[in-house]
């Protein structure tokens, strides 16, 4: 783990010796709860940057993630997300049947800055310290300009002008094939004419998938903390806006989760009135447990990082040198995944989620052995 290249934190009091060690152990507690393989955290003064990167498995290629930029509530927040993440996106690969690991990275701050170009060369110069152990692209809280600033620095970043650019739409599109799934799997046919779906998040992924279920004819009830996004949503598509905490509520066929993680917990899945949970956001499940609830409650459950996995397909594209139609039909093949997952739950009595992961964890093993026979 590199340490902060410099800290700007003052005291009147300095910590002990003991609670400086009962930090530390906690921190390297986290690093080991998912056995990532590398994390770095940097602090930059001259632009302020903040930054972490965590790299989780490189079994079947190298790490990549996109980079967020949130103001957390704390460093350790931070740290958390940033390790799920990582996590994800390695399974999200592994099923997806991409030659890639699983990363991230984080910077802690406003993503609403105007003067950008400092913190993203900052964070380019971290990213290229890593030597192509991580790629990174687009995430919540940044642009495809953002990333120009990073390629100014480093050739390890995917998602540029004029290459594979935005994965939201393949994104949303993958997403709306993995509703079609769910349907199939729960009403025996993926018609969503007349569905009503709940969606929440109005940002691009939500966005684009709204468009895509108001031309199957779906019926939309949308939901932001960005008002105007919602209003975007609503005039575009003849959705009925809810109050943010209301869409747990709303009686539908499907709710699809589009914007940050940890949204399915004890409090909201004893809201829910919808037969199917399928969206694109990361990290759906608060805990594990809470994918044992759904399952107890007839809930159909979409693994997030299977469905949401359209985005990392299309970066995939620009490394390879995919066509656009290429990664969109790829992106597709999210429907016969699920309803493939869908059926190892059932023959193993297991939650899709656990099916999931099996899946994944196969796929890294196996090709673990391959490397191993090489060496």
């Amino acid at each position: 783990m590199k340490a902060p290249a410099k800290s700007s934190a003052s005291s009147s009091r300095a910590p002990s010796a003991t609670a400086k060690k009962e930090e530390a152990t906690a921190l390297f507690a986290l690093l080991e709860e998912h056995e990532h393989e590398q994390v770095s955290l940097v602090y930059e003064p001259s632009s302020g940057y903040r930054g972490i990167i965590a790299i989780h498995d490189t079994t079947l290629g190298p790490a990549l993630g996109g980079t967020r930029f949130w103001n957390y509530l704390n460093d350790r927040e931070a740290l958390i997300d940033c390790l799920r993440l990582a996590r994800g996106m390695t399974y999200k690969a592994a099923v997806a049947g991409l030659n890639l690991g699983g990363g991230k990275s984080v910077i802690i701050g406003d993503n609403k800055i105007r003067n950008r170009e400092p913190i993203f060369r900052a964070h380019g110069r971290h990213v290229k310290a890593l030597g192509g152990r991580y790629i990174t692209a687009e995430d919540v809280g940044t642009s495809v300009g953002d990333m120009e600033f990073i390629k100014a620095e480093t050739d390890h970043v995917t998602g540029l002008i004029g290459k594979s650019g935005d994965p939201s739409p393949v994104t949303a599109f993958g997403v709306y094939r993995g509703i079609k799934a769910c349907a199939k799997h729960r009403y025996g046919d993926a018609e969503l004419r007349g569905k009503k779906v709940a969606i929440q998040g109005c940002g691009h992924v939500g966005y684009y998938l709204a468009e895509l279920l108001y031309k199957e004819g779906a019926d939309l009830i949308v939901t932001d903390i960005d008002s105007a996004k919602v209003e975007r949503v609503v005039k575009a598509f003849e959705a009925k806006a809810v109050a943010t905490d209301d869409i747990y509520g709303v009686p539908a066929s499907v709710f699809a989760p589009c914007a940050l993680g940890g949204i399915i917990n004890d409090q909201t899945i004893a809201q829910l009135e919808v037969d199917i949970v399928a969206g694109g956001a990361n990290n759906q499940l608060a805990e594990e447990r809470h994918g044992d609830m759904l399952e107890e409650r007839g809930i159909t459950y979409a693994p997030d990082y299977v469905i949401n996995a359209g985005g990392l397909v299309n970066v995939n594209a620009e490394l390879e040198g995919w066509t656009m139609e290429r990664a969109r039909n790829k992106a597709g093949e999210i429907y016969d995944t699920l309803l493939m997952l869908f059926e190892i739950a059932g023959e193993e009595g297991i939650p899709s989620y656990r099916a999931a992961d099996r899946l994944a964890e196969r796929r890294i093993a196996a090709i673990a052995k391959v490397r191993q026979n090489f060496v």
